[in-house]
């Protein structure tokens, strides 16, 4: 039996990565630094989970000697461009460049009627779930969620499952009575390893990605019910 739904937020539930990827360029040119991640760039680093950890890739990729700076003014350095990235996203947010997909506010609402508890498992930060949210929901968004779990919680980034594995103690349920919401072969990865059935949503940013793993992959969730839902998870076991 299905008794709850477990939404990761980036790419599922808002289209959220090309403004991201205009925050991390925006932060760029701030501090000064002659950087550009175009889409093509953005989509290959987007395998890195987490804003930090994708910076300090990229920053490896062009500058191999970066080990020879020290730890602590390289950690300072990362801090800031990732907060300098953070300003730029929320202000795009506020400005309304962020909208919820196709079919997930129904689906929300509808699961809020009918009682299932709903769960988000992320590896964005407080900041950027709030403020998406806030947009996107209302100043009451965090009612809607019974468990909510992010970076700050779940520090190790998906593919790791740990995300889902603390959702779903803190949820007080097995994995095989909820399904899981992704939009990524990370997340796809994160949410299979913790017994989770998962539908998947692509982006442009992530179609390349393999989801033969999925319970279901959509282009997106309109159309899709809690009936419908039921019904996939019951086939699914």
């Amino acid at each position: 039996m299905l008794r709850a739904l477990i939404f990761d937020v980036d790419g599922t539930l808002a289209d959220t990565e090309a403004v991201h990827c205009a925050a991390f360029n925006h932060a760029f040119a701030q501090a000064g630094l002659d950087w550009h991640w175009d889409t093509a760039l953005y989509t290959r680093l987007l395998e890195i989970s987490g804003g930090k950890e994708r910076i300090r890739h990229y920053w490896q990729q062009v500058q191999p000697d970066m080990t020879a700076i020290d730890a602590g003014a390289l950690a300072d350095t990362l801090q800031r461009l990732h907060d300098l990235k953070t300003a730029a996203y929320e202000q795009a947010v506020q400005d309304g460049a962020v909208q919820l997909r196709p079919g997930v506010l129904a689906l929300v609402e509808e699961a809020g009627r009918a009682g299932l508890p709903m769960a988000i498992a992320t590896t964005t930060s407080p900041v950027n779930i709030g403020v998406l949210l806030r947009q996107a929901i209302g100043t009451h968004w965090q009612t809607c969620f019974a468990v909510i779990e992010d970076a700050s919680t779940a520090p190790v980034k998906k593919p790791n499952p740990q995300v889902y594995l603390q959702t779903l103690k803190r949820l007080g349920m097995p994995a095989a009575q909820a399904l899981a919401f992704e939009d990524s072969g990370n997340g796809l990865a994160a949410a299979v390893a913790a017994g989770l059935p998962t539908v998947i949503t692509p982006t442009p940013f992530t179609a390349h990605h393999d989801f033969s793993a999925a319970l279901r992959v959509r282009p997106d969730l309109s159309g899709v019910t809690l009936a419908l839902l039921q019904d996939w998870h019951r086939a699914h076991h």
